[in-house]
């Protein structure tokens, strides 16, 4: 088996797209018995999926990690687990123990929208609310197609989302990540017909407000920027063409920040869900 780790100075780099370099890890009989670091040689998400397939990769271990890129990782036959942070071989060792939970590290509302990727304007940002490593959901149903209504509400009761408002339930893959993670472990061991009322901390929902998810470029960067006004939701485009959700924190004569962290960060949630199916 071969582990490719996204790899900056001992550390998992948190951005797919962005990374330069490599660690990979060889290992038989669950050991690591050889380890090297190369070059990305190039990117974008076809480049580096391709360089990995071409590698012989059979894991690849990252921080954040966009939609498209999972998409051409799953293309190539490559498992995912995305979502690691701090050291490589502490993240390569916990994944040999069955402890590295793939998160999707895309910071998923309830498992579709807001995508955790790399910034514009040349420079890379950390997305907040993706979970490092945790250990793995346990259940009956974790592995298997499940159909879920749900109806979303804040501490005070107003109601932020509901499937059964859209007339449709939520399909997911149990402990594949799809989920934020409160929300996949109380599906893991439900029974089809069973409703539960849960109550998620922050850390179980979209984790905290993340400082390095905020960040400031010149208003001569970015073309109508000017025009733009604190609290206004727009997207932007990272350098692969991609739009992605931020909200304007703060704005002077010569400069504008943004926030890209979730809309749910730092927020308490309560939800009711009913299990559907299970295929």
């Amino acid at each position: 088996m071969k582990i490719a780790v996204t790899y900056d100075n001992g550390n998992v780099f948190q951005h797919f797209g962005h990374t330069e370099t490599f660690k990979i890890y060889e290992v038989q009989d669950g050991k690591v018995v050889r380890a090297e670091i190369i070059g990305s040689d190039g990117t974008g998400h076809g480049a580096l999926a391709g360089m990995l397939h071409d590698r012989s990769i059979d894991v690849l271990i990252c921080g954040g990690i966009g939609g498209g890129a999972q998409a051409a990782l799953a293309e190539k036959g490559i498992e995912l687990c995305a979502g690691a942070f701090g050291g490589a071989d502490e993240a390569v060792a916990a994944y040999l123990r069955g402890e590295l939970e793939n998160t999707g590290a895309n910071c998923d509302h309830h498992g579709e929208g807001h995508t955790c990727g790399e910034h514009g304007c040349g420079e890379s940002h950390d997305c907040g609310g993706c979970h490092g490593a945790q250990p793995s959901i346990q259940g009956k149903n974790v592995g298997k197609t499940c159909r879920t209504h749900y109806r979303g509400t804040f501490n005070d009761g107003a109601q932020f989302d509901s499937s059964y408002d859209r007339g449709e339930p939520l399909e997911f893959v149990c402990g594949a990540g799809q989920m934020i993670r409160g929300f996949d472990a109380a599906v893991a061991d439900m029974d089809v017909g069973q409703i539960v009322d849960i109550h998620l901390t922050p850390e179980e929902a979209y984790g905290q407000p993340d400082p390095a998810a905020i960040f400031t470029v010149a208003l001569s960067q970015l073309p109508g920027a000017e025009e733009l006004f604190v609290g206004e939701q727009v997207y932007l485009q990272n350098q692969y063409g991609q739009p992605f959700p931020v909200k304007v924190a703060a704005k002077d004569a010569e400069t504008i920040t943004f926030d890209a962290n979730h809309e749910m960060a730092g927020k308490e949630l309560n939800f009711r869900i009913e299990l559907v199916e299970v295929k």
